[in-house]
């Protein structure tokens, strides 16, 4: 008995210490998270997003982003690397594959189709499915290693978002296994590109992000939202370069796309409510260590629940779309079709969403 507790007390002593000392790839920084009111007020809960028609995707998933072709069709990103365009009967067919993982995409006035790769960079698309690498490192020489949503503006720019420069999307297992190790070690190394077709060249447009997402340039062109996932909020930053600003905070969950509405509002996805116990730890940067040497069963992880809201220019949250069953979750955002329908995007599932017009 004596040497059985000997062994229990060995084995007690090796697992406290791999828990306190094991190497883990993550340095993390202290932070004071907001007070997390839930979906409450504004965010209370409805069951608005339950009635969507869904476009299986012939085995693929994972369609992050969506955008309206100059054919009036809708095209869809997939973890498979594959642009697919979804027919005006629902049929599904391939349009281009860019052999990385694409995440936003936009369509230009020209037809062309950017494409912010996870993995390759910044991509463009033409009508013919032809894919071209525009930049995959900056002006300066850096490596741009999370590329992950793309608009362009009236003259042209494209700007996109590099959502970390320390956690590569194809070199620390995927695009979620990046953005934990990112959200959990929040030092505001994300920052968003600006890519210029006349002379090819890419330079940093803003930084000290956290886990910076989701971006768009509004109807009146005067600036690029900006989503930044790891802080729960967006900013809104001046395409003069001015200083930018925080429009809408204290989000209740992850946001992560942000797309035009046709009235000059902007559809936003919240991937999953907030981890309450991860707020907890925010100012405990050795604690956050100690949670990325447990089992990845143990690791904070999204939870399934689909949420869209609508916000104006000002910040103000117009409404939300809610599906608390999470029968189609892990939302990342919403696209207006031409009939009014919108599409409801997904990190993880195999399906489109599409919603009959919202009352307003």
């Amino acid at each position: 008995m004596r040497k059985l507790f000997t062994l229990l007390g060995i084995g007690l002593l090796a697992a406290l210490a791999y828990l306190a000392f094991w190497p883990v790839s993550v340095a993390p920084v202290a932070w004071e998270a907001p007070q997390d009111q839930g979906y409450t007020a504004g965010y209370a809960p409805n069951d608005r997003l339950t009635a969507l028609e869904i476009i299986d995707l012939d085995g693929r998933s994972g369609p992050e982003d969506a955008d309206i072709g100059p054919d009036g069709l809708v095209y869809v990103a997939t973890h498979d690397g594959e642009i697919l365009r979804v027919e005006a009967d629902g049929a599904i067919s391939v349009f281009a594959q860019t052999d990385g993982r694409p995440l936003g995409i936009e369509f230009d006035d020209n037809g062309t189709l950017f494409v912010a790769d996870a993995y390759r960079g910044l991509l463009a698309i033409d009508r013919k499915g032809a894919v071209t690498l525009l930049a995959e490192t900056t002006k300066d020489g850096s490596p741009i290693l999370y590329a992950d949503d793309v608009d362009i503006a009236a003259d042209g720019s494209v700007y996109f978002s590099d959502a970390s420069t320390r956690f590569g999307a194809e070199g620390n297992g995927g695009t979620l296994a990046a953005s934990v190790l990112d959200l959990v070690e929040h030092s505001a190394n994300g920052r968003i590109l600006k890519y210029d077709p006349a002379t090819g060249e890419t330079t940093v447009f803003a930084g000290g992000l956290n886990f910076a997402n989701g971006v768009v340039v509004d109807d009146a062109e005067s600036a690029v939202f900006v989503i930044e996932t790891g802080s729960y909020r967006i900013w809104r930053f001046p395409l003069d370069g001015s200083a930018g600003s925080v429009v809408l905070e204290n989000l209740p969950g992850f946001p992560d796309n942000i797309n035009n509405a046709p009235d000059g509002t902007f559809w936003i996805g919240l991937v999953s409510p907030r981890n309450p116990a991860m707020d907890k730890l925010a100012g405990y940067p050795a604690l956050r260590r100690v949670i990325m040497r447990l089992p990845d069963s143990m690791k904070p992880a999204p939870l399934r629940y689909g949420f869209i809201l609508r916000m104006d220019a000002s910040g103000k949250v117009l409404e939300t779309l809610q599906d608390p069953a999470g029968d189609y979750a892990l939302t990342t955002g919403a696209v207006t079709l031409p009939d009014g329908r919108i599409a409801v995007t997904s990190l993880t599932e195999p399906r489109l969403g599409i919603l009959d017009a919202p009352a307003r």
